[in-house]
């Protein structure tokens, strides 16, 4: 199995590098970047962490090549062999010369020699280069010194933007072709490209995968540890009373599904808990990834895997409070888009620092706890098979909605205005918001990668 390489960082690290790189004359410059990983397997992930920009007056600078001392990064380069994290060389190429030249080639063979021959895990390291319209071209170094062009680069911000070394070439399907009229084939073909995790697939979680199998996502990672029960039926799309007679998994029967209806979707089912760190491990290497779950400390994992690996992030949300007449006081939904490097969940007081520690704390010690009532989705009274299938595929339909938006820029507002929609059906009000400032807790580790203890919490 050939390894595909792929590059991550968040538009503010993007736009904080294009500014150095391109100060106005036209010359080349350069940045070095700390950058985590998620290596193993089919991906293997750099995403950034820190960047040292390498001073403009240090420097011999042209606009076809650039010298400078190398040995200004050391403090850099030492800190990557002893997190056993990955160097990142970044350069400019004023005049839009879309490949490396052979200045570069000699320059990337003399700087990552010296640090392969420092560090001692044998992995690779990586060179690129960006263009003055923002566009990033790159590849890695490998510790035999041969150059392997990284796959695809991410650049996560409110509109999420793949450069991508090979395009995939797909034709359009027939089930493709209203989605490729709407939206575009290169909408299309970058559906077809991207590897999609959903989290949770029940109410809201079948909901999204029906719609991104039917969209044409070339992969879906689906995440759940719980069977179809008859109680379940009527909010599960495409369960069956077969799957619950049969006990069958969740995502195996939304599996069964996606095959059923032609979709040329590829599915890797994990019928397992979100807490288990090979199923995290995995789900680190999707270009995006929903969360549908109800439990606090499921968000919160994810929200920390997505600031680790640098991965927009899509939570939903639906709650209905009975007001014990018969009727409802709340029926709303809610979808957050959570940037790497931005707000969280927890700083968007979704829940609260106490919220998280008793979840995390019922999960990891249920002895210590007494059995609460499950009360299901509504609120305050125990309905085994409540009628919400519609409020959860509205919540599900403005998350994909959301998500085509911020790849495919459509909408009158700018997507930094709408990082938090949400409906109430009791009021007939929608609305969307934007955030605040950046969550202190997750922040410093934004592109930090693969580490001992996983995600550096306690999963239990």
């Amino acid at each position: 199995m050939r390894t595909k390489y792929q590059l991550r960082l968040t538009a503010a690290q993007a736009s904080e590098l294009r500014t150095h790189l391109f100060p106005g004359d036209d010359k080349e410059a350069v940045a070095l970047a700390l950058c985590g990983r998620r290596h193993g397997g089919d991906v293997h992930v750099l995403a950034v962490h820190k960047i040292f920009f390498v001073p403009h007056d240090r420097c011999e600078r042209d606009p076809l090549y650039i010298r400078w001392p190398t040995e200004m990064g050391r403090p850099l380069y030492e800190e990557a062999m002893r997190r056993h994290m990955a160097v990142l060389k970044i350069h400019s190429h004023p005049g839009y010369f879309r490949q490396f030249s052979d200045v570069d080639d000699n320059s990337d063979q003399e700087l990552f020699s010296s640090l392969h021959g420092w560090t001692d895990d044998r992995l690779p390291h990586a060179s690129a280069v960006m263009l003055p319209n923002g566009e990033i071209f790159a590849r890695v170094i490998t510790h035999e010194m041969s150059f392997e062009p990284i796959n695809r680069i991410l650049i996560a911000g409110d509109d999420i933007t793949f450069f991508d070394y090979e395009i995939v070439e797909r034709d359009i399907a027939a089930n493709d072709l209203r989605t490729a009229q709407a939206f575009g084939e290169k909408t299309v073909s970058l559906l077809n490209s991207l590897r999609v995790g959903v989290v949770g697939c029940s109410g809201t979680g079948s909901w999204v995968v029906e719609q991104l199998a039917r969209l044409g996502v070339g992969e879906l990672f689906l995440v759940d540890p719980d069977i179809v029960e008859r109680k379940n039926l009527n909010r599960i799309v495409n369960s069956t009373l077969r799957h619950a007679v049969d006990q069958t998994a969740k995502v195996h029967a939304l599996k069964s599904a996606i095959s059923t209806m032609g979709a040329r979707t590829q599915v890797t089912a994990f019928h397992a808990n979100l807490f288990e760190v090979d199923v995290l491990r995995r789900l680190a290497t999707c270009d995006v990834v929903f969360g549908c779950m109800d439990s606090v400390d499921g968000r919160d994992i994810l929200n920390r895997l997505a600031a680790f690996y640098i991965i927009p992030y899509f939570d939903l949300g639906v709650r209905l409070d009975a007001d014990g007449k018969g009727s409802v006081n709340i029926a709303c939904g809610s979808v957050h888009f959570l940037l790497p490097g931005g707000s969280s969940l927890l700083s968007r007081k979704v829940y609260t620092p106490e919220g998280l520690r008793v979840a995390t704390l019922r999960r990891t010690n249920p002895e210590q706890f007494e059995s609460e009532l499950a009360e299901g989705y509504i609120k305050g009274v125990k309905v085994e098979s409540p009628a919400v299938i519609s409020v959860n595929g509205m919540c599900a339909t403005l998350a994909v909605n959301n998500f085509l938006a911020r790849l495919h820029p459509f909408r009158i507002e700018s997507n930094s205005e709408i990082r938090h929609q949400w409906f109430d059906l009791v009021n007939g009000i929608f609305g969307n918001t934007h955030d605040g400032a950046a969550c202190r807790m997750l922040q410093p580790y934004v592109g930090r990668g693969d580490m001992e203890p996983f995600l550096d919490c306690y999963l239990g």
